[in-house]
């Protein structure tokens, strides 16, 4: 079925482009290709694009310390300190991703006097929104261990500078 539209164009009900009218001979411009173009071609996601995500996603909930062990966190803050060093915003977490579906594990840090349950229940949420917003991966697990609880008289670990 073909539709005059404005300004002697054609359009038709198969979808095709519309192309201009001349001299009463109409022309269709069809599609190349064939099929969807968001379907043509495969996309991966590195286990590193989304334990960033996910470790970003972590910090921002209320009563995260930190991310990672004790070891991980003493070696995060010397490589911090090295010129050049950029934080690391995937310590502490560990993703296995799939072609649809990704699992995580997250090591955390919580402040004392947080409801563990509830801080850990705000993580494994924002975790799993950010992640499958930003990605389109489903999120089966988010398996979440607490190392440590950070007390308020506890100082920061710092290691002593080298140089004076």
């Amino acid at each position: 079925m073909t539709d005059m539209t404005a300004g002697g164009r054609t359009s038709t009900a198969e979808g095709d482009k519309d192309v201009p009218e001349t001299s009463g001979a109409r022309k269709t411009q069809t599609r190349r290709g064939g099929g969807d173009p968001a379907s043509r071609g495969r996309t991966t996601i590195a286990d590193g694009v989304v334990e960033k995500i996910a470790g970003l996603a972590a910090r921002d909930v209320p009563g995260v310390y930190a991310m990672g062990s004790g070891l991980s966190r003493t070696f995060g803050a010397v490589r911090d300190r090295v010129p050049g060093g950029s934080k690391s915003v995937s310590r502490g977490v560990k993703a296995e991703v799939g072609e649809v579906q990704t699992a995580l594990d997250l090591e955390i840090v919580v402040e004392y006097g947080v409801s563990i349950s509830e801080v850990s229940r705000d993580v494994r949420e924002n975790v799993i929104a950010a992640v499958e917003r930003m990605t389109g991966l489903e999120v089966v697990e988010v398996n979440i261990a607490v190392s440590d609880v950070k007390l308020p008289e506890e100082e920061e670990e710092e290691p002593e500078p080298r140089l004076q």
